[in-house]
């Protein structure tokens, strides 16, 4: 079954990380997906206050950029966070922005190498090995973790990009894929993957509930627009791809929101509560295991959103 929780965005004020956190355990949801992106609030401390304030609750961490720390560091970092909330932590690390990874002077010159190179040299030393590793962005000299976790969680990748899929089913322990995870693009991205057993998928879908569903297509349209316009990689999964160009292309935003009601119930939980389930329900069947429920990124609009989490959650 689905484990169903919310996403805490860049946006949100640290201190109020702790607070959701207990929101989300007292009303039954599953899990707390922190985001971490250059230059905002930083995951792993994010992840360290929401386990220490819960006893059930899952905390994902989406994502770790892969050359933003060293390799070992990384291995502590989540090491230290599986020892904080045993069997509750999953871990997320990805290429991240590249143009962010240029900004601190640590962007490789080939990300694909360098996500290997950290995704196999994390998993060794979370597995308690001594790593000697000698590559192209990793290098290790008989490092071993003093206190490696007891129950290693899967590592997920967050990536998008066929190539970096394949990568993740050839090395990793599954991924996250990022909003808008439709279920078409769940199903394409595992196939990329190689569809390997035991592959864990975590998908971020954009949340937006309202009393009726044309009050949240019209709050969602103009992100749905922005997609398109920078030509977002999991759009053209989507079977009504082509038509979904046409309709923006002659009508743009208002074009967007009067589209079919099937089409947005394939694109995220927008619409009503009704509609938000039939998108749950659609991932489940597409072999989804941890959605988080990514809320609009200003606090006074997307922490509301919370309570239509619980009812998710709890159905």
């Amino acid at each position: 079954m689905t484990s169903v929780g919310m996403c805490f965005p860049r946006t949100f004020p640290a201190a109020l990380v702790t607070d959701v956190a207990r929101r989300l355990e007292t009303g039954g949801a599953d899990e707390l997906w922190i985001i971490e992106d250059c230059f905002y609030t930083a995951g792993p401390s994010l992840s360290a206050a929401a386990l220490s304030v819960s006893e059930r609750l899952t905390v994902g961490l989406g994502i770790l950029p892969a050359v933003a720390r060293t390799a070992a560091v990384t291995a502590m970092e989540i090491a230290t966070l599986c020892a904080l909330g045993p069997g509750r932590f999953l871990p997320g690390i990805g290429h991240g922005v590249q143009a962010w990874m240029g900004q601190m002077g640590v962007r490789p010159k080939s990300p694909l190498t360098a996500l290997e190179e950290v995704t196999v040299a994390v998993g060794r030393l979370l597995a308690g090995e001594a790593v000697t590793m000698d590559g192209r962005t990793v290098h290790l000299d008989d490092v071993k973790l003093d206190a490696p976790p007891a129950d290693v969680p899967p590592i997920l990748l967050g990536v998008q990009g066929p190539k970096s899929l394949a990568l993740a089913g050839r090395v990793a322990g599954g991924v996250v894929l990022a909003e808008p995870a439709s279920p078409s693009y769940v199903r394409a991205a595992v196939q990329h993957a190689g569809a390997p057993e035991g592959f864990v998928v975590a998908a971020f879908s954009a949340i937006c509930v309202r009393g009726d569903r044309k009050a949240a297509y019209e709050w969602s349209a103009p992100w749905l627009a922005g997609l398109i316009e920078q030509k977002n990689p999991a759009l053209p999964a989507l079977p009504f791809y082509d038509d979904l160009l046409r309709r923006y292309a002659e009508s743009g935003v208002p074009g967007l929101v009067s589209m079919p009601t099937d089409w947005w119930q394939e694109l995220g939980p927008i619409g009503t509560l009704d509609d938000a389930a039939t998108h749950l329900d659609a991932l489940e069947a597409a072999g989804v295991h941890h959605v988080g429920l990514f809320p609009d990124p200003e606090v006074e609009h997307g922490l509301p959103q919370l309570e239509h989490v619980l009812a998710l959650a709890n159905r």
